[in-house]
């Protein structure tokens, strides 16, 4: 037999350390999370929030989150399945929804606070860079965007949520060059662009392509839009509709669901003393009559 040399001597082994299990996992960028919650000494316990946005193949999740040595706390979520209620039944996952969802959770968490009289944000959304002014009374709530393992290129959907949040008056750190419409030559961000992807042009757009184009991939592609009657024509207006319906009223609404009429279970249950007791002196009772029966049959016999 050949030697075989090792590859990973004893020290290597005794000295490796195990990764965290996210880590392991591939759902947690410590590097970058360590400096999202890492707080200053002076400012003791005090909270360090941040704007953690996510994407499923469904839905939209924003939530503003802080750390703690327990786990992290959930001051305030939006989510984009809440949509429908303000108007928005279809396309739950594209910029403009990610601006919805962001305008949602900045109003939702502003009203908690008490805080939404003072900050209103950019009412309108024109595309163009907006950032809260500090009032005379109390700061601007701050939190720092958490992207997670998105590639942070420009346009993304996260910038999105991010455009939605700033204007609904959070005080979010930022640069406008990933906002949709930022143009790498000028350097500068193309405001009408910026604004087409909020209020849903670009979907428009591939609408009216396909429609001329691929009629029948029209039919099936926005089956959803055509179901509801919705054309290319009316997207801005409905968009704007739901920003108007977010600002009015962006409180949580419970789910009222039905109690079950009666419990399902599996397994039998435990019978109390009593029962245990009754059901003893029942089989007592039956063994007890059986046996005289048996007692009178060999009697007769007799």
């Amino acid at each position: 037999m050949a030697f075989v040399k090792a590859q990973k001597s004893k020290a290597y082994f005794k000295r490796y350390q195990v990764k965290y299990k996210r880590r392991r996992d591939g759902k947690t960028d410590y590097r970058a999370r360590i400096r999202l919650i890492n707080q200053d000494k002076n400012k003791y316990n005090t909270p360090k929030y941040r704007l953690v946005v996510r994407f499923s193949n469904k839905y939209i999740v924003a939530q503003i989150v802080s750390a703690s040595i327990a786990g992290d706390l959930v001051l305030a979520s939006a989510y984009s399945c809440e949509l429908p209620r303000y108007g928005l039944e279809v396309g739950l996952t594209n910029y403009a929804a990610a601006y919805c969802t962001g305008l949602l959770l900045a109003r939702r968490v502003l009203k908690m606070l008490e805080m939404d009289q003072e900050y209103e944000g950019n009412v309108e959304a024109t595309g163009e860079d907006f950032s809260v002014e500090p009032a005379e009374t109390r700061r601007p709530f701050r939190a720092l965007l958490d992207v997670g393992l998105v590639r942070t290129t420009t346009g993304n959907r996260v910038f999105g949520a991010l455009k939605g949040a700033l204007d609904g008056g959070l005080d979010i750190p930022h640069s406008e060059k990933r906002f949709a419409g930022f143009s790498k030559d000028s350097k500068q961000l193309d405001a009408d662009v910026h604004r087409k992807y909020i209020y849903g042009g670009h979907v428009a757009a591939y609408m009216r392509t396909l429609m001329e184009d691929e009629p029948e991939k029209y039919q099936t592609h926005f089956s959803e839009y055509i179901k509801r009657g919705l054309e290319a024509d009316d997207l801005e207006g409905l968009y704007k509709k739901v920003h108007a319906a977010i600002r009015a009223d962006p409180s949580i609404k419970k789910t009222e669901k039905e109690p079950p009429k009666e419990h399902k279970r599996f397994n039998l249950r435990k019978l109390t003393y009593e029962e245990r007791k009754a059901k003893l002196i029942e089989r007592l009772n039956a063994l007890n009559s059986a046996a005289g029966v048996d007692d009178e049959d060999e009697d007769d016999d007799e």
